[in-house]
This record gives structure tokens, C-alpha cells and sequence, in this order.
């Protein structure tokens, strides 16, 4: 069973590789490690870690993703949309419980993958996501005011309205110089890909103005620009591997946020790989990336990482510039090592208010405005989900949004599924064009008999359309009450126990009141449905009729025997 589902890429990949495929993923590996390095230290630091947790993040979750994954393209590490999860996490339940909810969401992700839920995941609705991602965007950028314009507050609120009420009165202690540094690096972002397509622009941005940082302390004496150094200790050492204690309470505590990392990183992987695949003419293994990415996020926290999945922005400059195997993720993970071991003690000069641009230029990224601006012409359902997820986003979190979001969704599926489900009576005679559940010879209708009521399913007779035949009858005049009554379900692909359920209480409704119930037209699969719930013993198997004109004459000899 497992082979089934876990078929790395790169197995695939390596059987036609040569020279010129390697240097290929080699440019484009060390380019994506160049852009993955101020992104993998702005993550770390807007979660609530140290940088050198996001760049350990990227490396470990990187290096598997890449060797165990079911994507060619698929680069990993962490992403934005983890940033508020992970906040909350390590607010509530420190460091350690954010190992723990980590560990486990990479179980839950191993076993998404075992269950082939790959391909269930990628159905969750359109709407939760941009609603969501664009909650995430939007509280993104919230989270990097302070920073931004060097506010000095003590303690920054965690909840969103109160976040903005204190930038508001400390708005006053704005420090000029980390505005002008914070600022100018949204600017050189935004300007960098009209000059250059390769060089990232974050880089550039970080390069340029930790430079200027520098100059302005040491040769104008200004003082006031914060940087990482000032904030952490910064550690170019491999840390050792950590198991953390688990125990069953920690477990039910850690459940809900633990699910909410993995059901968002099985969105955001499936989703980033599925862009791949439509630029580069692949198709990914959903499961395969699932248990990759649980892998990923297994390995990570062991060394002190935060969690970690498929990061659309990275896959796509891998892409863009090469890369066309797993092995260009393997090199982005080793230039990310190697900066970590070499370069790592540079990293406490770069100014906070540099990372916090970077941060604000991700976060108007992902926050989808164009998809948000089109859906509001979809129907008003979609919008409601959209705007229900996006509003729980920012000031709730993301575990309620998600939660909440696919509630909604699922009971709009259940709405639209029982919309295409009905239940007709068929007046006096049947048309034959209509008919496909047999032939007529020389017929162009058949009469229904007196006596005898034909009902038709159309479409899945399930829970959502379990009381269609109640509103139905509530329609007829009880007057003309049948002796005979057909229930033709030869459109009817399933049928769950709620129909079955439905189906009995319709039949011992009818004995009471003297009338037999006969079934047409049931397909092979709703009959042995039906044969497993007993279904026979109620109605009668000789009253179980492969078409129509078949239980027309039973009905008709019925009749004529009461």
C-alpha cells in the first residue's frame, strides 16, 4: 500500500539525468538559496523565533521536501502564511509546545498521505483559501507596524483591534531614520525585478541598507536603528537534536493548532505544486508530497525549526530560473548550510526595519486583492465564505478561520449536492424521448394505469435530499390516493442511509394507508446498496424492477389483484 502512495520524484528524475540537467537545478539552486535566506530569517523572526531557526527550517525542511517529495519543482521552508499560527502557538504554549504541535502536525500529514487524502485537500473551496490567505496577509503587515516605523512601545497587543488602537497612540514615538530604512526597502523590492529578474529584490534590499545602517552609526552617530543583533543572539552552530517528552495531555492541548499547521501546509504544498505543474507541463503525486512534507515537519522541530511546507514564491523563482528536478532543491538547502555555517554572524547587523519591509512586501503578495476583487461577481455564497474566513482570520486566528471556513464550505456543498437532487410525479403517461432505461418497439408513450402514481428521483438520494418525497406528497391531493405507487431511480448514482432510511419510512407510510411501493430502473450499485440494508425485506424483491415498463405491468397486475 505504501508504494502506492510514496513514489518520490526524484527516483523518477535521476533514471534521464545528465551534465546539463545538473548545471541547469545547480544556477537555479544557489539563485533560490540566494532569495530563500532573507525570507527564512524574516519568518523566524516575525513567528517569535531567533533567525537561525528559519534558515535551520529552510535547510532540513528544504533537503526533504526535495529528496522525499512527489513535486520535481517543489521548493519547502517556512512560509508567511505559518507566521500567526506560530506566534500564537508560542504564546500560549512556549517553545515546546509549538515542537510538539509541529511533530504532530507531521503525523497528521504522513497520514493524510497514507489515506490518499491528497486529492480531497486540493477540493477544499477557492473562496476559504483567498478568504484566509488574504487574512494572513492582512495580519502580516499588522504585525510589522511597530518594526516598520521603529514605534517604541513597550508590549504590542496580540489581539488585531487593540494592535492598531496602540499604533495609533504611540504613533508619536515614530523613529524617523528606521521609517526612512523600513520604507526605502519596500521601494528597492518592488524596483528591483525591473532591473533584474534573478537578484532578488529582498536581497538587495537587506544588502543595501544593513551597508547604510552601518554608515549612519558609525560615521553620523545615529543609534536608533535597531537591528537583529540588538534583538537576539545570533548562533552559526548546528544545534543538537532534541526529542521533546510527550504525554496525553499535552496532546489534547496542542490537537487543534497541531491539525490547523498540517491542514495548512497540505493546502499551501498542494496548491504551490499544482502551479508547478502547469508551468513546467508535470503532474505532481499529492500523496507522495503529503508524506514528504510530513517528514519535513517531523525532522524540523528536532533541531529547533518551526514548521515548514511547499513555498509557492521559492518554487517559482526555482522554476524561472532553471530548475527542473529535485536536485535544485537539495542545492538550495546546501547554499543555505553553508551561509549558516559561514555568513551567519553578518545576519546581526541587518536592520529590523529592513526584515519588517520585507514582510510587508510578502504580505501584499499574498494577499490575493485581484482574486478577492473578482470573486465578489461569483455568487453570493462564495462571497460570504470569503469574507466569513477573512474577518475570522484577523481577529480571531487562523485555527478558528479554518475551522469555521470549511464548515461553511461543507454545508454549501450539502446545499448545492441536494439542489441537484429532485424528486417529480409523472402525470397520466411517460415520453419515450425521455427514457433511457430501455426501449420501446413501436410505442411513443406508456400510459401510467389507473390507480398507480410514478414517482422519479433525479440525482444522488442522500442526506440533503432525504425529505424531497415529504415535500412532494404535501403537494397531492389526498383524495387521489394510489393503489400502486412506482419510484423510478434509474437516475439515482448512490444512495446513502439517510435515503435508505427515507425510503423505509416511505414504504411502511404507504402499507399503512393500503399502498405498495414498486422501485424501476435500480442500477447495480444502488441495488446492492439497498440488498445490504435489507431493503428487500421491506419493499419485496419481485417489487424491485429492472425498468419501467417492467413495473408498469407489475403495478397494473397489482392493481388488479386488490
Amino acid at each position: 500500500m505504501l508504494k502506492e502512495v510514496f513514489r518520490p520524484k526524484i527516483v523518477h528524475t535521476l533514471k534521464h539525468y545528465d551534465k546539463k540537467k545538473f548545471m541547469s537545478d545547480l544556477m537555479a539552486g544557489i539563485i533560490v538559496g540566494i532569495v530563500a535566506l532573507p525570507l527564512a530569517i524574516a519568518f523566524g523572526i516575525a513567528s517569535g523565533v531567533s533567525p537561525e531557526k528559519g534558515i535551520i527550517t529552510a535547510i532540513v525542511a528544504g533537503f526533504i521536501i526535495s529528496v522525499m517529495g512527489g513535486s520535481k519543482v517543489q521548493i519547502g521552508g517556512p512560509t508567511g502564511a505559518f507566521i500567526i499560527i506560530i506566534y500564537g502557538i508560542i504564546q500560549e504554549h512556549g517553545m515546546m509546545g509549538l515542537t510538539i504541535a509541529t511533530l504532530m502536525a507531521g503525523v497528521f500529514l504522513i497520514l493524510f498521505g497514507v489515506l490518499k487524502l491528497g486529492t480531497i485537500i486540493k477540493y477544499i473551496p477557492y473562496p476559504i483559501i483567498v478568504g484566509f490567505t488574504s487574512g494572513i496577509a492582512v495580519t502580516i503587515f499588522t504585525t510589522q507596524i511597530k518594526d516598520l516605523f521603529g514605534l517604541q512601545m513597550e508590549s504590542v497587543p496580540s489581539d488585531f483591534i487593540e494592535k492598531w488602537i496602540a499604533y495609533f497612540h504611540s504613533f508619536t514615538t515614530i523613529d524617523p531614520w528606521s521609517a526612512i530604512i523600513g520604507v526605502v526597502s519596500v521601494i528597492i523590492i518592488a524596483m528591483t525585478p525591473r532591473f533584474s529578474k534573478k537578484i532578488p529584490g529582498s536581497l538587495v534590499a537587506i544588502i543595501v541598507m544593513t551597508v547604510l545602517a552601518l554608515c549612519l552609526k558609525h560615521f553620523a552617530g545615529i543609534t536608533s536603528i535597531e537591528t537583529i543583533g540588538d534583538r537576539f543572539s545570533i548562533s552559526s552552530e548546528i544545534p543538537n537534536a532534541v526529542v521533546p517528552e510527550i504525554n496525553w495531555e499535552v496532546i489534547k492541548k496542542l490537537v487543534s493548532p497541531a491539525v490547523t499547521i498540517a491542514v495548512l501546509g497540505a493546502i499551501e504544498s498542494l496548491l504551490s505544486a499544482a502551479v508547478a505543474d502547469g508551468v513546467i507541463g508535470d503532474h505532481h503525486n499529492s500523496n507522495t508530497e503529503l508524506i514528504a512534507q510530513g517528514m519535513a515537519n517531523l525532522a524540523t522541530p528536532i533541531f529547533g525549526g518551526i514548521p515548514a511546507t511547499g513555498a509557492i514564491a521559492r518554487t517559482m523563482t526555482n522554476i524561472n530560473n532553471g530548475g527542473r528536478s529535485p536536485i535544485a532543491g537539495i542545492v538550495h538547502a546546501v547554499v543555505l548550510l553553508l551561509i549558516f555555517l559561514f555568513l551567519m554572524p553578518l545576519a546581526q547587523y541587518i536592520p529590523m526595519a529592513c526584515l519588517a519591509g520585507v514582510l510587508v512586501f510578502v504580505s501584499y503578495g499574498m494577499s490575493g486583492w485581484r482574486s478577492v476583487m473578482h470573486l465578489q461577481n461569483n455568487p453570493k455564497s462564495d462571497v460570504a465564505v470569503l469574507w466569513v474566513t477573512f474577518f475570522l482570520t484577523i481577529i480571531f486566528d487562523l485555527t478558528v478561520a479554518i475551522e469555521v471556513g470549511l464548515i461553511i464550505a461543507c454545508l454549501l456543498f450539502m446545499k448545492r449536492m441536494s439542489e441537484t437532487s429532485d424528486v417529480k410525479v409523472v402525470h397520466d403517461e411517460i415520453d419515450a424521448d425521455e427514457e433511457s432505461d430501455f426501449k420501446l418497439e413501436n410505442n411513443e408513450h406508456l400510459i401510467i394505469p389507473d390507480g398507480v402514481e410514478v414517482y422519479e428521483i433525479n440525482g444522488p438520494f442522500f442526506f440533503g435530499a432525504g425529505n424531497k418525497f415529504e415535500e412532494v406528497m404535501a403537494t397531492l391531493h389526498p383524495e387521489h390516493r394510489p393503489r400502486v405507487r412506482i419510484i423510478r431511480m434509474r437516475k439515482v448514482p448512490f444512495v446513502d442511509s439517510t435515503g435508505i432510511h427515507n425510503l423505509t419510512n416511505l414504504c411502511e407510510m404507504s402499507k399503512k394507508e393500503g399502498i405498495i411501493i414498486v422501485l424501476s430502473g435500480v442500477t447495480e450499485k444502488v441495488k446492492s446498496q439497498l440488498m445490504k440494508a435489507h431493503f428487500d425485506q421491506v419493499v419485496g424483491t419481485d417489487n424491485i424492477c429492472p425498468h419501467i415498463n417492467v413495473a408498469l405491468k407489475k403495478a397494473e397486475e397489482l392493481v388488479e389483484s386488490l
